[in-house]
């Protein structure tokens, strides 16, 4: 492993602060990828490495969780990664066109960075943020009703060093190593700064409000759907990759029908 001593020093004292929050050390491995992506800019081979020396299970363990979310970067990306949405209603709204024109434009595909490094695309399958589509983003921040002139205007700005705010949100963008730092889970006491809901998403909430509607509550008895598995069968130790989980399989299933 090649971390100096500082960064070695400073990457086991916050692990050991993310590992602290969960009952077993092994459910810390999604904010420990984020931590070792905030130092590099991706997933290192040395940062796989440390995740499982942390968490005492193994480097392809890691890796087979690592290369399941797109979140986890495996080769550098720029210091502002940007997002296009080209799941089915952004598509519709636009979306396939921004993305067209923007990588045309900025002369990279996806998860390629430019030149300067200053800036990458990803084209994401979703945003989550339908009402204001189509949707962009910058390091997970929100840049909404976008066009393919504002798309290429945002990445020209970004490329130059001028200030970019997002729609929603703080009142600056965070570097990408920054971003990755506050997925950690280390807050960089912005989360409240910025317009937090546009009037779109609380379209329902005035409906709501004015019809005098009211959700169930929670504790309500009602009848549930059957659990295949229950809490007290499953087994004290979480389940390896190709074992069976305990309990009564659901029918129908693949395993199911192979019994």
């Amino acid at each position: 492993m090649t971390y100096g001593p500082e960064v070695r020093e400073r990457l086991e004292r916050d692990a050991k602060e993310i590992i602290g929050r969960y009952p077993r050390p092994r459910s810390a491995l999604l904010p420990l990828l984020h931590l070792v992506q905030s130092e590099e800019g991706h997933v290192t081979e040395d940062g796989i490495e440390f995740c499982a020396e942390q968490l005492g299970i193994t480097p392809a363990q890691v890796t087979g969780v690592a290369t399941f979310y797109t979140q986890y970067k495996h080769a550098p990306v720029g210091e502002y990664h940007v997002g296009v949405c080209i799941n089915t209603l952004c598509a519709v709204m636009g979306g396939d066109q921004i993305w067209n024109e923007l990588s045309e434009h900025a002369g990279v595909g996806h998860d390629e960075a430019t030149p300067d490094g200053k800036v990458s695309l990803e084209r994401i399958e979703c945003n989550a943020a339908c009402d204001f589509a189509p949707v962009m983003m910058v390091n997970w921040e929100f840049f909404d009703n976008m066009t393919p002139e504002k798309a290429k205007q945002l990445v020209d700005d970004l490329r130059s060093g001028k200030q970019v705010l997002p729609s929603r949100g703080p009142e600056s963008l965070a570097t990408w190593k920054e971003a990755s730092r506050v997925l950690a889970g280390f807050p960089d006491g912005r989360a409240g700064e910025g317009l937090q809901a546009g009037p779109e998403s609380l379209v329902g909430l005035k409906l709501a409000q004015e019809r005098g509607w009211e959700a169930p509550r929670a504790d309500v008895e009602r009848e549930r759907p059957e659990e295949p598995v229950k809490a007290e069968e499953m087994g004290s130790t979480p389940q390896e990759p190709g074992k069976p989980v305990s309990g009564e399989v659901k029918p129908g299933s693949q395993e199911g029908r192979n019994k």
